[in-house]
Order: C-alpha cells, then sequence, then structure tokens
C-alpha cells in the first residue's frame, strides 16, 4: 500500500467513476483498477461495488475513504509548510472564496499583508458556493476560505467574523427608493411591486433568505424576475431596473460606483454571518494566521466584527466547534457581535 494508492482510491470514491480519475491523472483505466485492487488484498476486503452508472465505495471503503481523505490532506498541508519552513518568508497561501471576496473584504488587507511579506505568494482560487470552498480546505487545496457561515461541515471549523445587514436594492427612481426601511412581511408578501433578483443557487445566502422569507404566514417565496451567480450582480441588475434585491450591505461598496442605485434597509431580517473555514485554526501556518487576522482587523472599523469587544477585531469569533454524532460533528457556540 502506498500514499499513491490512497490517493487515488479518495478519488475513485469521491468521482464515482474509475475511468474518470483515469482521464484525470492521464493513465489508463486499468492502472486506477490495480491500485484499488492493491488496497483489497493488503485490507483483505471489497472496496468498492460496482453500480450501473459507475462505482461506490462498500461498508469497509467508506471507513478507510473517511480515514485516509482527512490524513492525506493533512499530510499534503504538513509539506507544504515543510517547504515554506526551508524557504524562509516566503511559498504560496492558497485562499478559496467567491468571485467577489477580495473586493469587498480583502482589498485593503492584501496591501497590507503583502507590503510585510512580499516574498509570499498569495493564491485565490474562485468557487461558486460555500460547500465548495469547505471541500478546497479539507482536500488541502487552500488552506483559508472566506466564506459565509453555513450549517456545520464535517471536519471543517468555521469562524465567524463579520456580521452583515440585509438591504433592499432598488433603482434611485423607484417608488421605494424614498422608504427609509422595509419589513420582511412586504418582500415575502410581494407588496408595492417587489420582484426579487435571485440569489445564487445553492448558496447560504439564498438559503437564508428563503428561509426567513417563506413562511407559513407569509405564504409561499415572492415572485422572481432574475437569478444571479454573485451578490454584485444582482445589486448592477436592481440599478438597471430589472427587479429588486436583497443582499447583504457590503464592505468596501462605494456609492460612486452605483449612482443610480438606493439600499434601504431591512432591519426585521437577521443579519448574515460570514467569516473563515479552516480544518484547525490551531495548526494553520503562521502566514495564514497572519493573513486572516489581517484581514480581520481591517474589516474592525465596518461595524459588526466578531469579537472585537475583546480584541479589537483582530482575530475571528469562536469556531462552530466539533463533536462527533453519526449524522454531522458540530454544535454553536456563541460569541460577542460587532454589527455592521
Amino acid at each position: 500500500m502506498t500514499l499513491d494508492d490512497l490517493r487515488v482510491f479518495v478519488a475513485v470514491c469521491d468521482a464515482g467513476s474509475l475511468s474518470a480519475v483515469a482521464r484525470d491523472l492521464g493513465c489508463t483505466q486499468s492502472a486506477v483498477s490495480q491500485r484499488v485492487k492493491r488496497l483489497e488484498r493488503e485490507a483483505d476486503i471489497g472496496l468498492l461495488e460496482r453500480r450501473p452508472r459507475g462505482v461506490a465505495p462498500t461498508r469497509a471503503g467508506r471507513i478507510l475513504h473517511r480515514a485516509a481523505s482527512g490524513s492525506l490532506g493533512e499530510l499534503d498541508l504538513a509539506l507544504r509548510r515543510l517547504a515554506d519552513l526551508r524557504q524562509g518568508d516566503v511559498g504560496t497561501l492558497r485562499i478559496t472564496t467567491g468571485a467577489t471576496t477580495v473586493r469587498h473584504f480583502m482589498s485593503a488587507a492584501v496591501v497590507a499583508f503583502r507590503a510585510r511579506h512580499p516574498h509570499v505568494d498569495l493564491e485565490f482560487q474562485t468557487e461558486n458556493s460555500g460547500r465548495r470552498c469547505c471541500e478546497a480546505v479539507a482536500d488541502g487545496t487552500a488552506e483559508l476560505a472566506w466564506i459565509t457561515i453555513g450549517p456545520p461541515v464535517r471536519g471543517i471549523e468555521q469562524h465567524p467574523v463579520l456580521e452583515l445587514p440585509w438591504v433592499l436594492a432598488v433603482r434611485s427612481d423607484d417608488p421605494l427608493a424614498a422608504r427609509d426601511h422595509i419589513e420582511p412581511d412586504e418582500l415575502a408578501g410581494g407588496l408595492n411591486g417587489i420582484r426579487l433578483i435571485r440569489l445564487p443557487e445553492n448558496s447560504v445566502s439564498r438559503m437564508r433568505l428563503d428561509g426567513h422569507l417563506a413562511r407559513p404566514e407569509t405564504g409561499p417565496a415572492p415572485a422572481s424576475s432574475a437569478s444571479v451567480a454573485d451578490w454584485d450582480t444582482a445589486m448592477l441588475l436592481a440599478e438597471l431596473g430589472v427587479g429588486h434585491a436583497v443582499v447583504p450591505d457590503l464592505p468596501g461598496r462605494r456609492g460612486v460606483d452605483h449612482p443610480d442605485l438606493r439600499l434601504i434597509p431591512v432591519p426585521g431580517l437577521p443579519p448574515l454571518a460570514t467569516g473563515w473555514a479552516v480544518r484547525q485554526w490551531a495548526t494553520l501556518s503562521p502566514v495564514a494566521v497572519e493573513f486572516a487576522e489581517t484581514v480581520n482587523a481591517s474589516l474592525a472599523g465596518c461595524g459588526n466584527t466578531y469579537g472585537s469587544d475583546h480584541e479589537c477585531g483582530n482575530r475571528p469569533g469562536p469556531a462552530l466547534a466539533h463533536e462527533s454524532t453519526p449524522a454531522q460533528e458540530c454544535k454553536s457556540e456563541s460569541s460577542p457581535v460587532h454589527r455592521r
């Protein structure tokens, strides 16, 4: 049994296909199959079973996949850190997040961090959902992820940093533009001609917003006029008059960028938490910790940062800690909140 055998086995379990992994690795399907068979001989038990479309791990395979995927991610991360130690204050810090995160949450922090660490490369990997960001952290592709804090994820710590209040984005000539606030019931009921632009599919922000608005007392979710891939596009479409967008009030947003847009507070909606996702905060590399704390400090002036009552916003709030259960490994802990 070799580490490469385990890597191939984990990839097959994730893909559900021998041929797909063979294509990714540039080898034959037979070579992939032989690696899995070698593991089965050493374990003396079947690890994969064939399905009408592809393969799936057996009960024994699921046990090995769970242990190997976590261990290999930790090992890859450790090897990268050893390389960083050999090279001194150089290397690459990999952060995965959404397409507009750097603009709204990290621009000042990136400049400050680069001034202190000019030889550390920052590699930003764009994903289209918090789930994919967490997967990148779990498999060691990235060390840090900036996400919308969501449901528990196995093997991942979520550290909330900033709370974002919701606002309704409308054109400046819209009849609603003169309002000083909007009630959630007005949004849920589609009153005053409100047609919402749908937030990114499968995103935590959309799940949370739909959950707040689609309540038994208000009936089904309000009608929509369009759907988008990110918050910035939702605001742009609202400014163009395509519809109305309920979005988080983002830091780093300048009114001069949207002269025909008005943002109306929706104070009745619970704010949306954003922050870091990591495997374990205690085992982050020094440069990862410093970059995260630089981002947190840069956001402290935005308002609602977690933990700023105690630490001036330099560190994230407590992780949503993990406890093993058959279904998931998390429970929430309370932490001080600073509202934007």
